[in-house]
């Protein structure tokens, strides 16, 4: 099924979950949370979020890492054999950070420790600089197609119970 202007998130989810499953990560009791599509320029930052506004309720666009990021709650999720996913996040482009448009990550969420989950898998190489952060914590892990993440919480609760918003 298309995903609005921003063509169907299959193929890379399903190239996501290839890899997962090469590595050996479970993800099968995880909720994916939600999907990050990138673009290019400003432009298509503007376009794209009126765009979402049109398809979904704005969580929040929030300033983070000196640029805006627009989270958005969709009307009809779209859907990935078995899993329902109702939330995308679109980062404006990042001045020094090019980017192709398209599919970047997925997260999930998970139950466990961050510590724990990584011990899980010693022969991957998480990321964990975000391990720390205030808000929003995670870990991650960066194949070929996309990077996978890892948080606490969904992005929903996170925006709701931080109040993040411009």
């Amino acid at each position: 099924m298309p995903m609005l202007e921003l063509g169907s998130p299959n193929i890379f989810i399903s190239n996501i979950f290839s890899r997962l499953e090469e590595n050996k990560i479970d993800v099968s009791n995880y909720q994916l949370d939600h999907i990050c599509y990138r673009v290019e320029t400003w432009e298509r930052y503007l376009q794209l979020t009126k765009v979402l506004a049109n398809k979904g309720e704005l969580l929040a666009e929030t300033m983070i890492g000196g640029r805006p990021i627009a989270s958005f709650l969709l009307e009809k999720p779209f859907f990935y054999k078995n899993r329902s996913i109702n939330c995308i996040e679109l980062p404006s482009p990042k001045e020094g950070s090019p980017y192709r448009e398209g599919f970047e990550h997925v997260e999930f969420v998970i139950d466990l420790p961050f510590e724990e989950f990584i011990q899980k898998y010693p022969s991957l190489n998480f990321k964990t600089k975000g391990m720390n952060k205030a808000v929003n914590a995670d870990i991650s892990i960066k194949f070929p197609e996309g990077v996978v993440k890892f948080h606490h919480h969904t992005l929903e609760y996170v925006i709701s119970s931080t109040g993040f918003s411009l």
